[in-house]
C-alpha cells in the first residue's frame, strides 16, 4: 500500500497535524494558524480559537480544491477532522457529511490514492456519520462502479438496502428506493448481457432454455427494484429507460407506454425534456399516428426549441393537413435558428429556404412577417453579416448559398 494510504488509515501525530495544516496551497506559512492548532492539540479548548482554526482549514481546503491541489487539500483535511469534536452540537453533527464530501473528492483525484484507500475512508465515515450511512453507501457504490467493480458495488448496495437505524422518515425511504433502483440497474446490466447472449443462440440449442430462464430471472429482479422508485416524483432517466426496454422486450407495450406517459405528463414530476423524448421515440417505434407524435413534440418544443428533434417536428407539421400546423412549422424553424449552436445547421437552413419559398407562393406572407418582425433587428448581424458571409463561404459553400437565399427573401421583405 502507498505511504499516502498508510497516513490516511493510521493516526496522525500532533506535530504532523500542525506541519501539514499551516501551509497554504502556495506553500506559505501562517504562524497564527499554527498557534490556533497547537491550542487545540494540547487540549486548551478555547472555543473562539477552535472555530477560527476549523474555519481557516475549510477555507484552505476549498481553495485547494478549486485549484486542483489535491495533496495540499489532503494536508488541511487532517486538521479539519477536529470539527468532529466541536463543542457546537450543530457543527459537530454536520461535520461527518462535510468531511465525507471533501474527503471523497480529494481521494478521487489524489495522485497517491487508490481503491483500497477510498474503501477504508468510506467505511470509517459510514460509522462516524451514522445519519449519512445511506448517502455514503450509495456514493461509495458509484465510486466502485466507476472503477468497474460491479460485484463490489452490488454487495455494497445490498448491505445498505438492509441497513436500519432510528425512526423511519420519508427522505430515508426515498434513499432506500434509490439504492434498490441502482441495484436494479446493475441487474439490468447483467440482463442486457444475457439478452445479447440469448440472441446468438438457436431456439433448438440445448442451452437456450437455461439462458432464457436466466434472462427472465434478472428482469424480474430488476423490475422489482426499479418500479418503486420511478413512481416517486423525480428525474429517473436511466431507470425509466432500462425498465421500459425490458417491458418492450417481453411484449408489454401497454405497460411501457403507461410508464412513459406518467413520466412525461404527471404534474408531480419536474419538467424533463428527456421524458418527452423517450415517449416520442417509443411511439415512433410503435408507428403511432402522426397526431400523437406531434402532440408529444409540441411540448418538447416549448421546453427545448433548439433540440435536434425539432427538424423532425417540422417535417411532421409540414406533412399535416392542418393549416395551423403549417404555420407552426415555420415558427419551429425560426426557433431552431435563433440559437447560436444551430447557426451552421445546413439542414435547418435548407428546410427554411424551401419552406419560405413554399409559404410565399401559397400567399402566406403574413406568417413570414410575424416571425420576421421580432427578428429583423438582430438576425441580420447574427446570421447575415459580411463576416459570416465570408466565413461561411470559406468553410461551407452549400451552407453559404442556403443562407444567402434566405437572406434575400427576408431582407427583401423587411
Amino acid at each position: 500500500m502507498s505511504d499516502f494510504s498508510e497516513e490516511l488509515k493510521g493516526p496522525v501525530t500532533d506535530d504532523e497535524q500542525v506541519e501539514t495544516s499551516v501551509l497554504s496551497g502556495a506553500g506559505m506559512h501562517f504562524p497564527w494558524l499554527q498557534t490556533y492548532i497547537e491550542t487545540v492539540a494540547i487540549g486548551g479548548k478555547r472555543k473562539k480559537d477552535f472555530a477560527q482554526t476549523t474555519s481557516a482549514c475549510l477555507s484552505f481546503i476549498q481553495e485547494a480544491l478549486l485549484k486542483h491541489q489535491w495533496q495540499q487539500a489532503a494536508g488541511y483535511m487532517y486538521s479539519y477532522f477536529q470539527t468532529l469534536e466541536d463543542s457546537d452540537s450543530y457543527k459537530r453533527q454536520a461535520a461527518p457529511e462535510i468531511i465525507w464530501k471533501l474527503g471523497s473528492e480529494i481521494l478521487f483525484y489524489h495522485p497517491k490514492s487508490n481503491v483500497e484507500t477510498f474503501n477504508t475512508f468510506a467505511d470509517r465515515m459510514k460509522n462516524i456519520g451514522i445519519m449519512n450511512y445511506l448517502k455514503i453507501s450509495l456514493q461509495h457504490a458509484l465510486y466502485l462502479l466507476h472503477h468497474g467493480m460491479l460485484e463490489d458495488a452490488k454487495r455494497n448496495l445490498s448491505e445498505a438496502e438492509t441497513w436500519r437505524h432510528g425512526e423511519k422518515t420519508s427522505s430515508r425511504e426515498i434513499l432506500i428506493n434509490v439504492i434498490q433502483a441502482y441495484k436494479g440497474l446493475l441487474q439490468y446490466y447483467t440482463w442486457s448481457k444475457k439478452k445479447t447472449e440469448l440472441s446468438k443462440l438457436d431456439k433448438d440449442d440445448y442451452a437456450y432454455s437455461a439462458v432464457a430462464q436466466d434472462v427472465f430471472n434478472h428482469s424480474w429482479k430488476t423490475s422489482v427494484n426499479i418500479s418503486a422508485l420511478i413512481k416517486i416524483p423525480g428525474v429517473w432517466d436511466p431507470f425509466v429507460k432500462s425498465y421500459v426496454e425490458m417491458l418492450e422486450f417481453y411484449g408489454d407495450r401497454d405497460g411501457a407506454q403507461e410508464v412513459l406517459t406518467n413520466y412525461a405528463y404527471d404534474e408531480k414530476f419536474p419538467s424533463n425534456p428527456n421524458a418527452h423524448i423517450y415517449l416520442y421515440n417509443f411511439l415512433k417505434r410503435q408507428k403511432a399516428p402522426r397526431s400523437k407524435l406531434i402532440s408529444v413534440l409540441k411540448i418538447l418544443y416549448q421546453i427545448v426549441p433548439s433540440h435536434k428533434l425539432m427538424l423532425e417536428f417540422h417535417t411532421l407539421l409540414r406533412k399535416s393537413e392542418k393549416e395551423e400546423h403549417h404555420k407552426l412549422g415555420l415558427e419551429v424553424l425560426f426557433g431552431v435558428l435563433d440559437f447560436a449552436g444551430c447557426t451552421k445547421n445546413i439542414t435547418a437552413w435548407k428546410y427554411l429556404a424551401k419552406y419560405l419559398k413554399k409559404i410565399l407562393m401559397g400567399n402566406h406572407l403574413v406568417w413570414v412577417q410575424e416571425e420576421w418582425n421580432s427578428r429583423k433587428n438582430w438576425w441580420p448581424s447574427f446570421h447575415f453579416s459580411y463576416f459570416w458571409a465570408k466565413s461561411d463561404w470559406k468553410e461551407d459553400t452549400a451552407l453559404s448559398c442556403e443562407k444567402a437565399f434566405v437572406a434575400g427573401l427576408l431582407l427583401g421583405k423587411a
